[in-house]
């Protein structure tokens, strides 16, 4: 069970990743030791997944985000589980989401061009027996990137 400094420690670190035990400790009110401790039984427990950095698509070369809803064939457990590994195994899908409602899947999917989509969905949906159809939403402006869960 996490605590209010392990909240407050969580809030900051969403934030950044890369302050230092001391900066926290500085924000949080509790001694750098007791802070790295702490931080240390959060990523053991998992509450931390991940130490990640967010990349600019345009970096990257990759300037094309798409939101992606897919719609399975049949809902069986052996197709959503074979979905799911399909997914995993794709760069190009930044993230997905199995849903509830009138599709299965929400994937969002990074591009560098049109040509490189419509490869992808060629690729990826069509050579896809599973896959009944997929609609696709082309983003025009990314607002607000991020995993931050509120604290």
């Amino acid at each position: 069970m996490i605590d209010a400094f392990d909240r407050k420690i969580l809030q900051y670190m969403q934030r950044n990743n890369q302050l230092t035990s001391a900066q926290l400790s500085d924000l949080v009110g509790l001694s750098p030791t007791s802070v790295q401790r702490r931080v240390h039984k959060l990523r053991a427990d998992k509450v931390i997944e991940a130490d990640i950095s967010i990349v600019s698509p345009k970096a990257a070369d990759r300037p094309l985000t798409m939101l992606v809803a897919v719609e399975l064939a049949r809902e069986r457990s052996d197709i959503i589980d074979r979905f799911k590994r399909a997914v995993r195994e794709r760069d190009e899908v930044m993230s997905a989401y199995y849903v509830t409602g009138d599709t299965d899947f929400v994937l969002i999917v990074s591009a560098k061009d049109m040509p490189d989509y419509e490869s992808f969905t060629r690729d990826f949906f069509y050579n896809n027996p599973d896959i009944k159809g997929f609609k696709t939403t082309v983003v025009m402006d990314r607002i607000k990137a991020s995993f931050q869960v509120p604290m």
